[in-house]
C-alpha cells in the first residue's frame, strides 16, 4: 500500500482518524472535556498569531502534547479553527443580544441607546478579533442558506438583535429624536452596513483607525445625518 493511500484526505494519520471517529461516537465526558480544553487553547493561539501563521505544532505545544495527538480531536487545523470560530461567533452574538436588551430597557433616549450599541459592537469586534471578522467576511452571507442547526440558530439570533435595534430606531422616530422622512429599513441597512464593513479594514492596534476613533467617526457621521435638527 502506498504512503498516500494510508492517509485520509485531511492528512491526519488514518489510525488516529479512526480513533477520533470512535471517540466522538462514544462522546465520553473525559474526551469532551479535553476537546473543549483544546478548543480554548487553540482559540488563544489563533487570536495571538492569526490563522495562517499558526501551526498545529504551536497549538500542540500549548496543549502539552505533540502534533499527532491533535488529530485525535480534530481532522485538521482548518476544522479546529472552524469550530473555535463558530463557538466564538455564537458567544459574541449572545453577548450582543444581552447587551442590546439591557440598553433597550434603560430610560435613556434613542440617540444614547444607539450610541451605546454602536460602541459595544466596535469594542466587541476588537476584543474578539479575528473571529467575528472572519464570520462576517466568510460565513455571514452564507449562513442564511445553510440548513445546519448552528446556521439556523445564528440567523434567528441575528434577527433578534436586529429587531432590538429596529425598535430603538422606530421609537426615536416616533418621539421626534430622529428624522421621519427617511425609510427606517434603509436607515438600518446603512447602520449595520457601516458597522459590519469594518471587517474589510479594521485591525486592533492600527493607530490610523483605533476602536475609539472608529466609534467617534461612525457616530458623528450617522447621527449628524439622522438626528432631527432643532428649530
Amino acid at each position: 500500500m502506498s504512503t498516500s493511500a494510508s492517509r485520509t484526505p485531511d492528512n491526519a494519520p488514518s489510525g488516529l482518524s479512526y480513533r477520533r471517529r470512535s471517540a466522538q461516537a462514544e462522546n465520553s465526558a473525559v474526551y469532551q472535556a479535553k476537546r473543549a480544553e483544546l478548543l480554548q487553547i487553540a482559540g488563544t493561539v489563533f487570536k495571538e498569531k492569526g490563522f495562517e501563521a499558526t501551526t498545529l505544532n504551536d497549538i500542540a505545544e500549548h496543549f502539552g502534547t505533540d502534533r499527532a495527538a491533535i488529530y485525535y480531536y480534530f481532522a485538521s487545523k482548518k476544522e479546529l479553527f472552524q469550530e473555535v470560530f463558530h463557538a466564538t461567533a455564537k458567544k459574541v452574538l449572545d453577548e450582543n443580544i444581552a447587551e442590546a436588551a439591557r440598553i433597550a430597557a434603560t430610560d435613556l433616549g434613542a440617540h444614547q441607546k444607539l450610541r451605546l450599541l454602536l460602541e459595544h459592537q466596535i469594542k466587541s469586534y476588537e476584543k474578539n478579533y479575528p473571529y467575528v471578522f472572519v464570520y462576517i467576511q466568510e460565513d455571514m452571507g452564507k449562513v442564511a442558506f445553510q440548513k445546519t442547526p448552528w446556521a439556523r440558530e445564528m440567523v434567528r439570533k441575528t434577527r433578534r438583535f436586529e429587531g432590538i435595534v429596529s425598535d430603538i430606531v422606530v421609537a426615536g422616530v416616533q418621539d421626534g429624536t430622529f428624522r421621519d422622512d427617511l425609510p427606517v429599513p434603509l436607515v438600518l441597512k446603512a447602520l449595520f452596513g457601516m458597522v459590519n464593513w469594518t471587517h474589510r479594514w479594521f485591525k486592533p492596534g492600527d493607530r490610523q483607525g483605533t476602536a475609539e476613533q472608529t466609534i467617534e467617526t461612525f457616530t458623528a457621521i450617522f447621527f449628524e445625518g439622522f438626528c432631527r435638527k432643532p428649530g
